[in-house]
């Protein structure tokens, strides 16, 4: 096959044994283990949420450091994974506390993540959809009182 040919469905590599190492990764993620993340990602990985968008590992990796200084125990469980060639798609419950109030109360982010891989398997871009508004915004004293008032007026 050469370069200018694409791939048939049935040529595409089989990405399923990367994928189920990286949902490892993800549901055990700890600081000391970010440093992983190079298994996983192309260099020049992009990676965008509804905070956050940059490029590189590097950046990558500190996303994922941010969250474990922002949040008590924050760990992913992935619910379903859908792979079809270089696409995959993961819904997951991000469980955590909140440092600061109702910390003996675990709480719950529902969100969803697309990957693109290339042909070794990397990450390409990495998008994860979750609404902020619902998930986190209105889970917070004072903004949750402000969201949820939002949310009913937009609904009459």
């Amino acid at each position: 096959m050469t370069a200018e040919t694409p791939q048939s469905p049935d040529q595409a590599p089989d990405h399923s044994a990367q994928i189920a190492r990286m949902v490892q990764l993800f549901e055990t993620i700890t600081p000391q283990n970010i440093s992983r993340l190079g298994e996983f990602y192309d260099p020049k990985a992009r990676f965008k949420d509804p905070f956050n968008e940059v490029v590189g590992i590097p950046a990558i990796g500190h996303i994922f450091a941010h969250m474990f200084v922002q949040l008590t125990q924050p760990h992913f469980v992935v619910t379903q994974q859908v792979l079809q060639g270089q696409q995959c798609f993961l819904t997951w419950e991000l469980r955590f506390g909140f440092k600061g109030f109702k910390t003996s109360q675990t709480q719950t982010i529902l969100g969803a993540t697309h990957l693109v891989l290339n042909e070794a398997g990397l990450i390409t871009l990495h998008r994860d959809y979750w609404d902020a508004a619902e998930e986190l915004y209105e889970k917070l004293p004072v903004v949750g009182g402000l969201m949820r008032w939002l949310k009913r007026r937009a609904s009459q």
